[in-house]
């Protein structure tokens, strides 16, 4: 199981993020990674939309994990946002979403790729975790919660 707290640190979580729709959320997401990872943001965006195109990355109870593999990214990348106001995301449950984890990982990161994506959504499927990270009310509440509740330090 991926360690959470490998591929998302407190700097990548965002407490109460405002967009309109899936598009202006993808676009946000996209222009954050950007920075972060020195990737295009029209790259990025073109990726979640070409993974999304496959179906929905809303899996249900207001949760969605865009994801995708990015040329030239040289490592696993996570950001968490919660939204300030639900949207929706053609979700499976046909339910507005407010808790986003984006997941980029490089073309060749297979098993990895996998291994994270696994333990995103085993955390995000626990309905008891969901609703700490609703009500949490800090960057650093929210990391501790997904990095398995474990006190974290900056360093």
């Amino acid at each position: 199981m991926t360690d959470l707290s490998d591929i998302l640190s407190t700097n990548d979580v965002s407490a109460a993020l405002s967009v309109g729709n899936k598009k202006g959320l993808f676009q946000q997401l996209a222009a954050v990674a950007s920075r972060r990872t020195g990737i295009s943001a029209k790259v990025i965006v073109a990726a979640l939309n070409e993974r999304e195109r496959l179906g929905s990355t809303g899996f249900g109870g207001g949760v969605a994990i865009p994801h995708g593999k990015i040329p030239g990214l040289e490592r696993l990348f996570g950001y968490f946002v919660r939204l300030a106001q639900p949207i929706d995301f053609q979700s499976v449950d046909k339910m507005p979403v407010d808790l986003v984890f984006l997941l980029l990982s490089p073309p060749d990161a297979g098993a990895d790729h996998l291994k994270a994506l696994a333990s995103v959504s085993r955390a995000l499927r626990d309905r008891a975790v969901v609703a700490k990270l609703r009500g949490a009310r800090s960057k650093d509440a929210i990391f501790a919660l997904l990095a398995g509740g474990e006190t974290v330090h900056a360093v």
